[in-house]
């Protein structure tokens, strides 16, 4: 008994045909997956941050901790 020979002709197009569109859709799921789960949240927190974020006062709050060298605390 002898074992029949593969049909390799015609074997990666026919692969192809239906590895290509799977593959298609798993990174288009992925990518909506990703822009919902992470991307959005992401954009909302900074939105919300800037939203009561006052850069004068954080200034002024480490200017008079001594981070900067260039700027003294308004006390001396």
């Amino acid at each position: 008994m002898a074992l029949a020979k593969p049909n390799m002709r015609g074997l990666l197009a026919k692969r192809l045909r239906f590895h290509l569109p799977v593959a298609f859709g798993l990174s288009l799921l992925a990518a909506v997956f990703f822009k919902y789960t992470v991307s959005e949240p992401r954009k909302r927190a900074y939105a919300d941050f800037y939203k009561q974020y006052d850069a004068i006062k954080e200034f002024n709050a480490m200017k008079e901790a001594g981070v900067f060298e260039s700027a003294r605390p308004s006390g001396e």
